[in-house]
């Protein structure tokens, strides 16, 4: 991959220097990264992405959602959300002793992020490669400022934190599938991608739900949503959705999927989540899903369930509501 070829030209190069000996963290790697480069024995990755922790885990890295102790170097792989990147080199640069490497693609702000660390400290000529750079510079102070990963609190009592799904505040699309939810859910209710936990809160309104079931890849989002959710049905869970099945049946799913890999719009993020919910419900349970009009889940939603119906939406969204599941989904 682009990234790696960078890294890989930085280290033979001779440009680049890793230390002897001592632990690397990689922050923030997506699944299919090649860090072939690093030391894979010496390398604990740091993600707070379930699909993407599921992923080094499974190559044999050890992986956490925070650096443990001092650290010999770090290697950032920005993410597009710019507080998100910041608050990552500010982490790395407060636990690393030597050199912190930042890369990234330029749709992913790595132009933004270079101009803003040359100001902090001495960085390296930066490497151009594949769409992208690379530049390191040693770990020291003068960051801090953009260590903001603590949660900040927003209008309607909720807290959410940088880099979050809709940090500002409750996504249109979430606000309208609350609006089209019948009273009755059912007793076991699932909540796939449910972010920093707006809907589920809505959901758990109703007094005759009694488990609520948050499923959530992002820590930091679910670390939220435990703030946000604090009610006593709620079973949170840091899980990919397209893959998590529950131990109970499910009477109902309701999702605002998310459609995006990086900047592309990715529909078979969806698909997936409709597949899962299909496998977890009753068979006489029921799918809310809101997404934005221009997604082509109705075959998915045909596929996966016996009657399929459009209930509300706008020019913007549509919600749809798919009942009785096809057995084969599971």
């Amino acid at each position: 991959m682009s990234n790696a070829s960078r890294l890989s030209l930085a280290l033979e190069s001779g440009e680049l220097s890793l230390p002897d000996a001592g632990r690397i963290a990689v922050f923030a790697p997506r699944a299919g990264q090649d860090i072939s480069p690093l030391p894979a024995d010496r390398c604990r990755i740091i993600t707070g992405f379930r699909p993407d922790h599921d992923y080094f885990a499974g190559q044999g890295f050890a992986c956490s959602t925070e650096p443990q102790g001092r650290i010999v170097a770090s290697v950032v792989f920005i993410p597009r959300a710019k507080p998100l990147a910041q608050a990552l080199i500010a982490q790395a640069v407060a636990v690393t002793d030597g050199p912190v490497i930042v890369d990234g693609a330029k749709t992913d702000g790595i132009e933004s992020a270079l101009r803003a660390c040359r100001v902090r400290a001495e960085v390296s000529a930066p490497l151009s490669k594949s769409h992208g750079k690379l530049f390191w510079f040693a770990a020291g102070s003068g960051f801090e400022d953009w260590n903001t990963a603590e949660p900040t609190s927003i209008d309607g009592g909720f807290v959410t934190a940088p880099g979050v799904f809709s940090a500002d505040g409750p996504d249109p699309a979430s606000l309208q599938l609350v609006d089209h939810l019948p009273l009755k859910l059912g007793s076991m209710v699932a909540d796939l991608g449910a972010g920093w936990g707006y809907l589920s809160a809505r959901v758990l309104e109703r007094s005759d739900i009694e488990e609520l079931h948050l499923i959530e890849a992002d820590h930091t989002a679910l670390a939220c949503a435990r703030f946000n959710v604090a009610d006593a049905r709620a079973r949170l869970h840091w899980e990919d959705a397209s893959r998590w099945q529950p131990i109970t049946l499910m009477d109902t799913v309701v999702t605002n999927p998310p459609f995006h890999t990086g900047r592309a719009a990715d529909p078979e993020l969806g698909r997936a989540f409709i597949r899962s919910a299909a496998g977890m419900l009753k068979p006489r349970g029921q799918l809310f899903l809101v997404a934005n009009r221009h997604l082509p889940y109705e075959s998915s939603m045909e596929q996966h369930f016996a009657q399929v119906s459009e209930i509300g939406g706008d020019n913007r969204f549509k919600i749809l509501l798919g009942a009785k599941p096809r057995r084969q989904a599971r």
